[in-house]
């Protein structure tokens, strides 16, 4: 039997001050990736992007379900969520 999989949902502050949410199984690694232009058409044109939230989950398919919660999230609550 595999180990369960840590994955993450992150909020990412793009430099014109937007918010990106995304997941990954390794934060610091897709933090690298965005900021070097490769992760996301999004964040390409915005850098650099930095880690503003990030939250543990058990598996890939519960990362998919929050990541999509936070993205229906208004920006007042994804900044409250932040702080």
């Amino acid at each position: 039997m595999l180990p369960p999989l840590n994955a993450f949902v992150y909020i990412l502050q793009c430099s014109d001050g937007t918010l990106y949410t995304g997941w990954t199984t390794d934060v610091d690694k897709r933090l690298l990736q965005h900021n070097a232009g490769k992760a996301s058409k999004y964040t390409r044109s915005r850098l650099p992007v930095k880690l503003v939230y990030k939250e543990s989950v058990e598996s890939k398919s519960a990362a998919l379900r929050r990541e999509i919660e936070i993205k229906r999230l208004t920006r007042e609550q994804k900044l409250r969520l932040i702080s």
